[in-house]
């Protein structure tokens, strides 16, 4: 079964997901951050640590030269033994970053590598992490298919290109829908990460679809009433 994990950064979500046994782990990011309005980037982390200190979560780099983003990600990983340090696949010039990824996972951090949309990405990657620590490889297959392309075959040919990395999993990003979450689990997608309101119609599986459709028309009546429109 596909592993699900979280994505966001308001911490009463997180909490809530936290308490779902179904949710093995949790991704954020520094634009979801931003979103929450969080200023404290350290206390944020350190404070959610201190809550969730046995499933899986990852925090991002935000420096764009690369020994920056050594010295963050070194100091990110030492927070906690649960911590996935994201490192984005190249930095602001298109400079890709896979001699750091290699470093920092020959020496034992833990990665997420991230913003990955592209086979030629996920197989530098794969090299790049051989025989280094526990890796996440997210590719962000949502805004892959943003672009027109369907993203299934491409995630399908990652996982065979991950073969030669055992260490790593292939995690969908970015999914649109909650039918990506079956779309991945089908063709053996290690991990997908969703916002809370997609994870939360996972409940609907298996809905039947005529009583779906009459609370769908209930739903636009009751709302027509509360408006108070009239022809």
């Amino acid at each position: 079964m596909i592993k699900l994990f979280a994505d966001g950064a308001d911490k009463a979500g997180i909490l809530e997901m936290y308490q779902n046994p179904r949710i093995a782990g949790f991704t954020t990011n520094p634009t979801l951050m931003r979103k929450a309005g969080i200023t404290d980037y350290v206390a944020f982390a350190k404070d959610l640590l201190s809550e969730i200190p046995d499933k899986p979560i990852s925090f991002e780099v935000f420096a764009d030269e690369f020994d920056e983003m050594e010295r963050q990600a070194l100091e990110i990983a030492g927070w906690g033994k649960n911590v996935y340090v994201k490192i984005p696949v190249m930095n602001t010039k298109r400079q890709t970053s896979y001699e750091l990824v290699q470093k920092l996972s020959q020496a034992g951090v833990q990665l997420n590598i991230t913003a990955m949309m592209t086979l030629e990405q996920v197989n530098k990657v794969a090299e790049s992490v051989q025989g280094g620590a526990s890796c996440f490889v997210s590719v962000f297959a949502g805004r892959v298919a943003d672009t027109g392309i369907d993203p299934v075959p491409m995630m399908q040919e990652a996982l065979e290109l991950l073969k030669n990395a055992p260490n790593a999993e292939l995690l969908w990003a970015s999914p649109r829908e909650v039918l990506n979450v079956y779309q991945a689990e089908a063709i053996g997608c290690h991990i997908i990460t969703a916002t809370n309101d997609i994870l939360k119609k996972l409940e609907l599986n298996g809905k039947n679809l005529d009583v779906y459709s009459q609370e769908t028309v209930q739903m636009f009546f009751n709302d027509a009433q509360a408006a108070g429109f009239q022809l």
